[in-house]
């Protein structure tokens, strides 16, 4: 049997989306339920014209974030944090802090469920996090996590670097 989705169900789709179940699957759970509608014409053509909608709508999103996706893609954030033996953290990197510090450094706002983040980082050294924008904008930043000495070692160069760019910078 057909059914419509009205919500998004785990292993069989989400809300909108047409699924093909079994007769009693649909009768018994799924329909009393409230989790999905019997596939008529009708309402077929109700749910196509929702998921253009809904296609419309992601597509608009996607082209006003795509400026702070290119802004974001390829960007290296470093993250001290407390370093014991062997190169294990005190703790861990959390989705949370990767978004603080992305908010500190382009100064927009990331929610921190956008970031795609398997599990907390607690190993130093380079990550690669994938931050989920809207529809297919996926920008990847890289995470550095280090020790605080080597973090403040980092800064004062990229200080030293950004000064001497700017004395040979030819002046207009």
């Amino acid at each position: 049997m057909k059914v419509i989705l009205l919500q998004d169900i785990p292993k069989l789709g989400t809300a909108g989306s047409i699924a093909t179940v079994s007769d009693g699957y649909a009768r018994n759970y799924l329909i009393p339920k409230g989790l999905a509608e019997p596939a008529t014409p009708e309402r077929l053509k109700v749910a196509e014209q929702r998921l253009a909608a809904l296609r419309r709508r992601i597509a608009r999103e996607e082209e006003a974030m795509r400026a702070l996706a290119q802004r974001i893609d390829g960007l290296r954030l470093v993250i001290a944090a407390r370093v014991g033996e062997g190169g294990r953290l005190y703790g861990s990197i959390t989705a949370q802090d990767i978004a603080e510090k992305l908010q500190e450094t382009i100064g927009e706002e990331i929610d921190r469920r956008k970031i795609e983040l398997d599990e907390p980082i607690r190993t130093i050294g380079e990550h690669r996090v994938p931050v989920h924008l809207v529809g297919q904008l996926r920008p990847v930043v890289t995470v550095v996590v280090m020790s605080p000495e080597e973090a403040a070692a980092e800064a004062q160069a990229a200080g030293r670097e950004q000064r001497a760019s700017e004395e040979t910078a030819p002046e207009e």
